[in-house]
């Protein structure tokens, strides 16, 4: 029995693999360690212990932990302590996010495997290990083409009569956003990037408009020539995407690609299923 738990900052899927067969998939809250108490990590997993898997929790020999904020050593150490603790039986992996995506898109290929969510990443994978990796500078200054960047977007060309009055129009009715308000959640708020994101869903309903199809266009531009022709040889290797804005701007986004000859070749809006496939073989 394989315990995979894949960690966002606001939520977590746990999924109990048996062979092939998912016996059981949740989710909880989640848990970033860059911003998060480890006593949070340790009342996440007691919840899953009492309610979700009382059970089957002797029977997992393997755990698989995918989280944001994992990049950092001692982070994936803390944490795998902490799953240490409460699986003693079990062996513990802990690593971080793109490594999800690497599985999840990847498989056992090679390839480049890309994040477009709330922020943005990519990297090379060998099929066993990351063997490069773009400089991901956050969303004060990087996470382009991410639903950060999108949002941020909208909100600017709306404040700034960039938009197109009609346009404008429906961002205020869906809105209502003063810019007093804007600015004092936006400096204030716990995750102020995904504030910004949230105005992605804008973009998302409107994205067949000229004005925003072109937005979107701009903030994938950036992402592949900032994620994907840094690497050298790009064009010849597999290319795939995962997140929910590479998912719901799938149109606009490989229309992008085409003009720079590149071919989206896996697409999954998260990784469940090919973290599933992965461990499943």
């Amino acid at each position: 029995m394989k315990l995979i738990v894949d960690s966002g900052s606001t939520k977590m899927e746990w999924i109990l693999l048996d062979g092939k067969q998912v016996r059981m998939r949740f989710f909880t809250g989640g848990f970033n360690p860059n911003y998060s108490s480890v006593l949070l990590l340790e009342n996440l997993i007691s919840q899953v212990e009492a309610q979700s898997i009382p059970s089957q929790k002797n029977e997992i020999r393997t755990v698989h932990y995918y989280g944001t904020g994992c990049g950092l050593e001692q982070n994936r150490e803390l944490i795998k302590a902490v799953f240490e603790n409460h699986f003693p039986e079990a062996e513990v992996h802990v690593t971080h996010d793109l490594m999800a995506a690497c599985h999840a898109v990847l498989g056992h290929g090679k390839g480049i495997a890309c994040i477009l969510g709330t922020g943005s990443n990519s990297c090379v994978y060998d099929g066993k290990e990351i063997v490069g990796k773009a400089v991901s500078l956050g969303y004060l200054i990087g996470d382009e083409g991410s639903g950060m960047h999108i949002g941020k977007e909208v909100v600017r060309a709306c404040y700034y009569g960039l938009m197109p009055e009609e346009l404008r129009c429906k961002f205020n009715e869906t809105y209502h956003l003063e810019l007093d308000s804007f600015i004092q959640k936006l400096y204030h708020d716990e995750q102020p990037s995904r504030y910004l994101a949230s105005f992605a869903e804008f973009a998302g309903v409107h994205q067949n408009e000229p004005f925003i199809h072109d937005l979107v266009k701009r903030c994938f531009k950036a992402f592949i020539e900032v994620f994907i022709l840094r690497y050298e040889g790009y064009s010849s290797l597999k290319i795939g995407f995962l997140g929910s804005v590479a998912f719901h701007f799938q149109p606009v986004l490989k229309e992008s690609l085409r003009e720079y000859g590149i071919t989206m070749a896996e697409l999954a809006v998260g990784p469940s299923v090919g973290l599933v496939n992965y461990y499943g073989e």
